[in-house]
């Protein structure tokens, strides 16, 4: 289902963009810059709501997150629930961000956040590819793609899959020798699409499960939006954890 378009979703994205990556050129930018530490650094593809990438940050400080959204209108949902989730304020009543002590942003103006606010996430806005491409090699101690669109409506549509090997060769580039790919789905066909393409691209899979919740990782697995939506319709979840070969 298409979400609805976010009223003033642009600028409600410029109010908080203190917690965007940035990522207006074609050279990335050192992350030890944008987060003020050299703490590894993992990437959610696909972040949606942002359930995941909040609760995920809060329990393993030890890294930074870039969390990356292709939609604007759904990146939106994503950034102000991280950002209400640390105690940054909330939605003003009549529009804009308003912070916790007092202060309104809106029509266009932006929260220049201290750094030590904005925590261990930085959203992007844009497509996975375009935005990998960029990176440097063996930059990222791990990839995270859940319950992202299996694209099964035609096969014409296959390479748009996040697994497709376009996808895989580059997560193999941008990832360290120990980094892991980490990747769930409901989907069946897309799960045996994975698993057969991962090893023609240079991974080793390293953990496998077609029933998550039944696994011995159902412990301290976090739950998403879309997980436990399947999860009530009896739909059991698969999850895998592949490593590059380098």
């Amino acid at each position: 289902m298409r979400m609805r378009k976010k009223r003033h979703g642009n600028e409600r994205l410029l109010a908080l963009s203190s917690l965007l990556y940035p990522n207006a050129s074609e050279t990335w930018e050192n992350p030890i810059e944008v987060f003020g530490n050299d703490n590894p650094l993992k990437l959610e593809v696909g972040c949606g709501k942002g359930d995941f990438i909040t609760a995920l940050s809060e329990r393993d400080t030890e890294f930074n997150y870039v969390a990356l959204e292709r939609v604007s209108d759904v990146a939106v949902c994503a950034v102000e629930k991280y950002a209400k989730h640390r105690g940054l304020g909330a939605l003003g009543a009549n529009g804009g961000w308003q912070t916790p002590d007092g202060r309104l942003f809106k029509n266009g103006d932006a929260w220049d956040m201290p750094l030590e606010l904005r925590g261990n996430v930085r959203f992007i806005v844009g497509e996975a590819n375009d935005v990998v491409t960029r990176m440097p090699d063996n930059s990222l101690a791990g990839i995270i793609a859940n319950f992202s669109d299996p694209w099964s409506r035609k096969c014409t549509y296959e390479k748009r899959r996040l697994t497709h090997p376009a996808y895989l060769e580059n997560y193999k580039r941008v990832l360290t020798t120990d980094g892991l790919f980490s990747f769930k789905t409901d989907d069946e066909t897309l799960f045996d699409y994975t698993v057969e393409m991962l090893p023609s691209c240079g991974f080793e899979i390293a953990f496998l499960t077609r029933d998550l919740h039944a696994s011995e990782r159902a412990a301290n697995n976090i739950i998403t939006e879309y997980e436990r939506n399947f999860m009530e319709k009896g739909i059991n979840i698969k999850m895998l954890e592949a490593k590059p070969v380098k």
